[in-house]
């Protein structure tokens, strides 16, 4: 056998090897399509049942219903709070309903950022027959200091946190009570934040003088602030 002939061995050799190893190879690729067509067929029946369950397309609608709703009732809510900001926050005084109102509407707001299981335990305490109910008697936003404070310090990630909100109009005094847990994290800087406590208190002082009280304390890691104002000798 010459030179040639080897070599032409050789050669048919090493493409019955090549053309034997593609073989393999194509037949493992059609095992693998196979197990993946019957995947997907599984697949596909999973997606029509869940596709024809009726009770997981409502509970999806509901859900979707139910975010829809809750986006439209804060845009109500907010759009309540910056009209009173804008406009009636520029008068001299407002009535105790309206801060009332405002109060609970920007509480509304604020829910938002807290889950469902949060403690936030909100009252707000009046009769109609309270004379000064709707005089206005009132410096505006003068619950805003407190709520804020509240929701801007409170813990609000452990079990046991809470904030509790009282806003009362009795017997010619009008009164906001605040608690809340105390949270171990310092609040986030904020450039621009509300009148802030002592502009608030100068302003109190200069309309109320000696007819108004402010408590502020922290106790057993609970921050509490209580506002009362006497309503009974101040002219409209």
């Amino acid at each position: 056998m010459d030179f040639l002939h080897i070599i032409l061995i050789v050669i048919i050799v090493v493409c019955a090897v090549a053309i034997y190893n593609l073989l393999r190879k194509l037949h493992k690729k059609e095992v693998q399509l196979r197990q993946f067509n019957r995947s997907l067929d599984t697949l596909d029946v999973d997606r029509l049942e869940a596709k024809l369950n009726s009770h997981l397309f409502k509970n999806i609608l509901n859900s979707i219903q139910s975010h829809a709703y809750q986006t439209y009732y804060t845009i109500d809510k907010l759009s309540g709070v910056l009209d009173y900001v804008l406009y009636d926050a520029e008068k001299k005084f407002v009535t105790p309903y309206e801060e009332m109102s405002f109060a609970k509407d920007y509480i509304d707001i604020n829910k938002i950022k807290l889950s469902p299981l949060f403690e936030l335990k909100t009252k707000i305490i009046y009769q109609d027959t309270e004379p000064y109910l709707h005089s206005k008697i009132l410096i505006p936003l003068v619950c805003i200091d407190l709520i804020e404070n509240a929701f801007k310090h409170a813990d609000i990630q452990s079990e046991d946190a809470f904030i509790s909100i009282t806003i009362e109009l009795k017997n010619n005094f009008f009164s906001i009570s605040v608690s809340n847990k105390i949270s171990p994290k310092p609040p986030l800087y904020k450039s621009h934040g509300g009148i802030g406590s002592a502009g608030f208190e100068s302003k109190l002082k200069k309309i109320y003088g000696d007819r108004y009280s402010l408590e502020r304390n922290s106790q057993q890691g609970v921050f509490n602030a209580y506002l009362k104002i006497n309503l009974e000798h101040e002219q409209n």
